[in-house]
Parts: structure tokens; C-alpha cells; sequence
């Protein structure tokens, strides 16, 4: 059975929210221009600063009351579940139900990991567990866990999330046992550095997985972390994106840039959001590239400039 995605389609910025002054401005001008949600990844170590994912969206909250908050996406096999759990069910709790909790295994840093002593090999057995910890957890009724990594003896988390079930779970992720996972545990798929081809593969592979689990599954989020650059020119923004990507990365993003980043005209931006909307993509995330003040720009020039050609998709 087909997943059922939306019939609507959202826009979301990622971004760090680093400071109470940027934080306000940034959740006042997103819902002034009518978007969805705003995003923050998740690092322990990273080559720029980052601050920690629920610390910055519930600051996000206080600013906001109809904004979706998401983490895209948190690193949960770096943390013990239960206190990933309490954190997001507050969250959940804070935002009305307004929260998105993406979550992945990440691994382009194995310091990170090292840090904190989780093998690199276990990180995706992790993941799946801690799911199934947290869920289990949100219920707010005494529950025990029998596993490899955080078995525990029964136990009463209170207040249960505020969702009914707890704050919908996107998985991250391209490889195969990723998106199985996905398709066996998830409320959600939200993707990262693929072309529209390889997401509209990634569903097929994720509804398949679904069907083998057995799964009812009334609705499925279908998001993509897309890297925006705006400018006069397609080659303009191609070698900036390249310039700001590489940096982040610290590797050469150049090729990477050309086949994964929305860039160019507004109209050259566009046509790559509908490629990706074809391919089933229902909920997008925006990374603007450059530093703050310019992502404040791209966001309005992207709404005063791009959406125009996307009326037809939203």
C-alpha cells in the first residue's frame, strides 16, 4: 500500500538560533511570511558552533504559538533514551504538540562518537532501541524494557507527551538499513544530501519495509532538508554554495553542490523544489546558506521571490 503523505505542502527553515535577539527575530519574520517550521540540527562536536537542539526550540517556542519546532536531526543513539524521552515530551508539552522529532545516526564526526563512547557500529541497534524506549516511556503508565542497551525495570515517567503517542518520529537516513527502519518505526522520513530520484526510491523502499512490518499507517511525513542559494546567476550561486558548503563540510563540496542544492535564479530554485515535490516530498526544509545576517535576507527574498512559482504546490 502506498504511504499516505500529505495533500499539503509545508516550508521550514533549518538554522541555529544561537542568541535571544535572532531566535525572536527569526520566529516573528517565519510566521509573518507564512511558514511552517523551523529546524535545528545536532552536534556534540561540529566544525561550527551549535548549541543544543531542545534548549533552542524551546526557546523558539516562547515567540511562537502556531510554528512547528523540529529537530532535524538529533543524534539519540549518542544519549540514553529515557532522558532523550523526558526532554521530548517536555518539549512536546511546551510546544502544544508542536514538536517534530527527527532523529539519525549522523557519523561524518567519529570523534563525536568517541566522546561519548558509543561504537560507531552500534549506532543504528541503538537507534532502533531507543525508539522503542521512548515510546514506551511517553505512555505515562509504568513500563519495563528487556534489550541489549537500556534494559530497566519498571518505571513510571510522568506526564505522558502531549501527543497521544508522543511527538511524531522522522528517521534520517540513505542506507538500506536506514530507511528500513524507517519504514518499520517511523512516523516520518526526512532526508539529507539525495536527488529527487533517490527519495522517490527511498519511499519505495520504505513503503515496502512498512508492508513486511505489517503496519497501518494513517499518515507519513515526507521531508527533505534541501540547501537553498539565491543570486543573479546559476554560477553565482553555485560557486558560493560550493565556497560555504565546503567550509561546514571540510571537504570539496563542488560536485556535491551541482547535484544536491536548490541554486540559482528564483526560477532556477523553484524548479528544483518541484522536482522534489514530484518525487514526494511534502514537508521542506530550507538550509539558507550564509552567515545569519544573510540568511535573514534569502528568507525573504525566497518568499517574495520564489514562492510566486510554486503557487501551484502550495
Amino acid at each position: 500500500m502506498p504511504l499516505p503523505l500529505a495533500n499539503e505542502t509545508k516550508f521550514g527553515i533549518q538554522t541555529r538560533l544561537p542568541t535571544p535577539d535572532l531566535t525572536e527575530k527569526t520566529v516573528e519574520m517565519l510566521d509573518q511570511l507564512d511558514f511552517d517550521s523551523v529546524w535545528v540540527g545536532d552536534h556534540l562536536a561540529f566544525t561550527l558552533p551549535i548549541l543544543d537542539p531542545f534548549v533552542q526550540l524551546a526557546h523558539a517556542c516562547a515567540y511562537s504559538r502556531k510554528l512547528t519546532v523540529a529537530s532535524g536531526v538529533y543524534l539519540l543513539p549518542m544519549r540514553h533514551p529515557a532522558a532523550a524521552a523526558k526532554q521530548a515530551a517536555s518539549l512536546d508539552h511546551l510546544s502544544e504538540g508542536r514538536f517534530i522529532f527527527g532523529v539519525g545516526v549522523g557519523g561524518e564526526f567519529p570523534k563525536e562518537w568517541q566522546l561519548v563512547d558509543v561504537p560507531t557500529g552500534e549506532r543504528g541497534a541503538r537507534l532502533t532501541e531507543g525508539i522503542e524506549v521512548m515510546r514506551k516511556l511517553w505512555t505515562g503508565e509504568p513500563v519495563a524494557h528487556e534489550g541489549k542497551f537500556y534494559p530497566f525495570e519498571e518505571v513510571h515517567m510522568q506526564p505522558a507527551a502531549f501527543r497521544k503517542g508522543g511527538p511524531p518520529i522522522w528517521c534520517g537516513g540513505r542506507s538500506e538499513a536506514a530507511l528500513k527502519r524507517t519504514g518499520r518505526l517511523a512516523d516520518g522520513y526526512l532526508s539529507y544530501v539525495i536527488t529527487p530520484d533517490m527519495f522517490r526510491e527511498a519511499l519505495t523502499k520504505i513503503e515496502e519495509a512498512a508492508e513486511e512490518a505489517g503496519r497501518e499507517i494513517d499518515d507519513f511525513g515526507s521531508g527533505h532538508l534541501l540547501f537553498c542559494c539565491i543570486d543573479e546567476t546559476y554560477d553565482k550561486a553555485w560557486d558560493k554554495a560550493s565556497e560555504l558548503l565546503s567550509e561546514r563540510y571540510a571537504m570539496d563540496f563542488r560536485r556535491a553542490a551541482e547535484r544536491y542544492c536548490a541554486m540559482g535564479t528564483p526560477e532556477d530554485v523553484a524548479g528544483k523544489i518541484k522536482e522534489f515535490h514530484d518525487a514526494g516530498v511534502r514537508h521542506f526544509v530550507f538550509d539558507f546558506l550564509g552567515d545569519q545576517p544573510q540568511r535573514m535576507v534569502s528568507l525573504e527574498q525566497f518568499a517574495y521571490d520564489v514562492l510566486p512559482y510554486l503557487s501551484d504546490i502550495r
